[in-house]
């Protein structure tokens, strides 16, 4: 946000409901909701011609947004490390991740969110591979997010990001699309993610950092904001 907003773009991000300062209720944690919440933020600040930028479930909202609301406030689209079309192993996608491991993670979440959340930061970043050099302060902020949120909006939401396919929202994308994933992300493997989406939206470009984690937006900083703003400047 920073970048950009150095680079004279105005940038506004919004805390889902119950992440951060939003509120944290105990029902409506669903996409549907979600997607609702940015189609008012966006209609509340009078916004137009809108780069959405939405990574891993966030993907999931920015695509869902366009898939109910349209395409007539967004100028162009950013996947990073996206969730859909669908992460959920089924027959009609076979490289999708099976139910048993969303189920791992409602486990977690409900019965020891923080040690679940310090442990998850490894595969995130992919400090778990070699050659990959472990950054202390992106495991401590990765907790510290998830501890400021609310345990029933993060269990909710393990549904949306795994289970929701986003399929129809992709091919109503009608705008210029960056799909931006990880070689080697193990949160969202990108057979089932990326190489699918980036088929369903009409003319979307896909980069794939090679090697990189699900976190590559901090792993590869330089890179990913030089790509990013290359592809809205065109």
């Amino acid at each position: 946000m920073l970048f950009f907003g150095q680079q004279g773009y105005r940038v506004v991000a919004h805390d889902r409901r119950g992440r951060g300062r939003s509120a944290q209720p105990w029902d409506n944690n669903n996409m549907d909701r979600y997607a609702d919440d940015l189609a008012e933020l966006i209609e509340h600040l009078g916004l137009r011609d809108v780069v959405l930028v939405g990574h891993s479930t966030g993907g999931g909202e920015v695509s869902h947004y366009i898939g109910r609301h349209g395409n007539d406030r967004v100028a162009k689209v950013v996947l990073v490390g996206a969730v859909p079309p669908l992460m959920l192993k089924t027959a009609a996608n076979p490289n999708g991740t099976p139910l048993e491991v969303f189920d791992g993670i409602r486990e977690g979440t409900a019965l020891n969110r923080s040690q679940f959340f310090r442990d998850l930061t490894v595969p995130f970043y992919g400090f778990n591979r070699d050659g990959v050099e472990e950054v202390p302060g992106f495991r401590d902020s990765f907790w510290l997010q998830g501890m400021a949120g609310s345990i029933k909006g993060q269990f909710d939401c393990i549904r949306e990001f795994s289970e929701v396919d986003y399929s129809d929202d992709l091919t109503a994308i009608r705008r210029p699309t960056l799909i931006v994933h990880g070689g080697d992300d193990q949160i969202v493997p990108i057979e089932a993610s990326a190489h699918r989406a980036a088929e369903l939206v009409d003319g979307a470009e896909l980069k794939v950092y090679e090697g990189s984690g699900h976190g590559l937006a901090q792993l590869e900083a330089a890179r990913f904001n030089a790509d990013v703003l290359e592809f809205i400047r065109r």
